[in-house]
């Protein structure tokens, strides 16, 4: 059985809620999954009170699981990049609107004490997140954006060429994925660019998150959103925003 969950924003006690109504952690916070399979969409950080704590919870359930047959997947999102810029470019120039990256890592909701906590061993874990991941005849991503295109034309080769970026530090280069970060609603009412993008990159579904599903409808329950026929599934409840965390059982 796979479950996966989207963006958690620093929302600890609603992501430890979610995964153990699932039946994947169980009151202590230990996975007590089996071989379950659970993918986390990216987006671990900003907005929410402990995005280190978040880091920290998927590291140890991949570990976890591991030893117990099962797996623990995790995606890259746009705000493990803004940490990452922040982290390592401080007050360099960049082309957001707050003028560097780490101005602009707190327009965008950092906080600094995720910034203060951060060690070298989260530093690798997030430079190694990949992009996008196939499971059976489902497509991952964190966007609902065309911008892996400009990275690959296969998942390895996204994933490869991002890595390659991120271990490479050049501000230029964050810079522009974080400007291709802020695309979204690429496969709302667009049948045809939803069928060519799975064609790429294989699946027959694609799972997201990114955009708010209040964005799409704003009186959404907290539950996924299905739509472009049930080829597309937004899992991003807007937990910063005082919603309620759910998961997606595919």
């Amino acid at each position: 059985m796979l479950t996966c969950i989207g963006d958690l924003h620093g929302q600890y006690d609603k992501m430890s809620t979610a995964l153990r109504t699932d039946g994947l952690i169980d009151e202590s916070g230990s996975w007590c999954g089996g071989t379950r399979t659970l993918f986390f969409l990216g987006d671990y950080v900003d907005r929410g009170p402990d995005g280190i704590g978040v880091i920290d919870l998927v590291m140890r359930l991949q570990r976890e699981a591991e030893q117990a047959g099962g797996g623990v997947h995790a995606l890259l999102g746009n705000h493990e990049v803004l940490l990452l810029a922040a982290h390592r470019f401080g007050e360099h120039p960049c082309g957001g609107s707050a003028g560097t990256f780490h101005a602009d890592w707190l327009r965008n909701g950092g906080h600094l004490h995720d910034l203060e906590r951060l060690q070298p061993h989260h530093i690798a874990w997030l430079s190694d997140l990949p992009a996008m991941l196939r499971h059976e005849d489902l497509l991952l991503t964190h966007a609902d954006s065309l911008l892996y295109e400009q990275y690959g034309a296969s998942v390895p080769e996204v994933n490869a060429a991002i890595a390659k970026l991120l271990h490479a530090r050049v501000p230029h280069d964050y810079d522009l994925l974080l400007d291709r970060f802020s695309d979204r609603l690429a496969f709302w009412q667009a049948p045809e660019r939803l069928a060519r993008f799975l064609r790429t990159y294989g699946g027959n579904r694609l799972i997201h998150g990114h955009t708010p599903i209040h964005y799409l409808q704003p009186d959404a329950p907290p539950a996924p959103f299905v739509y472009a026929d049930g080829a597309c599934v937004n899992l991003d409840g807007g937990l910063y925003l005082d919603r309620a965390s759910f998961v997606y059982r595919a």
